[in-house]
């Protein structure tokens, strides 16, 4: 049987390995805006009487970016959008499940903030900016975000595969019955 301290090691070097690629994936798919996101990424291998477990954490909204969300109702997009259709068909989320009031404004809020600090504004046909664009741009961005959903990053997903492909195979046999429910994910925010 294998020690407890080389268990220990190669879930730290597992953990490690999918938080480092997580971010890289962030980064690179430009779904680092804030880095709230990127910031909440963490991991804690935990010994009780039970066993060796890990648990994974991140902000609550990190599983939405990684499996991606279903739209309301793709046809409702404006037919000038440049995407269109549904953009996470398989994802176990969809917009308007959840029973919480004011969600779509808050949802048109942070929107509207995004489109701030990013500097996206609506002109006017001179070519003048519009005031109180900002508001209006977040508005069409999350109404258009709301009807036909977010596509799917994995860029959590695909790194936690690769990693667990590349655990030695001593660990996998050696702790082969229930290895998968001992690596959970606890996705919430730390």
């Amino acid at each position: 049987m294998l020690g407890d301290k080389y268990l220990r090691d190669e879930l730290n070097k597992f953990a490690k390995y999918v938080i480092q690629q997580s971010r890289s994936n962030l980064t690179k798919s430009k779904n680092n805006d804030t880095k709230k996101l990127y910031n909440s990424l963490g991991y804690k291998v935990l010994k009780s009487n039970k066993g060796t477990s890990m648990a994974f954490n991140m902000a609550d909204y990190g599983t939405f970016q990684d499996k991606g969300v279903k739209g309301k109702d793709p046809s409702k997009v404006s037919p000038n959008s440049k995407i269109r259709g549904q953009q996470a068909p398989n994802s176990p989320y969809r917009f308007g499940s959840g029973s919480q009031k004011g969600t779509f404004k808050k949802f048109v809020k942070s929107m509207s903030d995004y489109a701030k600090r990013k500097g996206i504004r609506f002109r006017d046909k001179k070519g003048r900016f519009v005031k109180g664009g900002y508001d209006a741009v977040g508005y069409v961005i999350a109404r258009n975000i709301y009807y036909r959903g977010i596509k799917p990053s994995m860029f959590f997903t695909k790194p936690f595969e690769a990693a667990f492909k590349r655990l030695p195979d001593e660990l996998l046999k050696a702790y082969s019955v229930g290895i998968e429910k001992q690596i959970q994910i606890n996705l919430k925010e730390l």
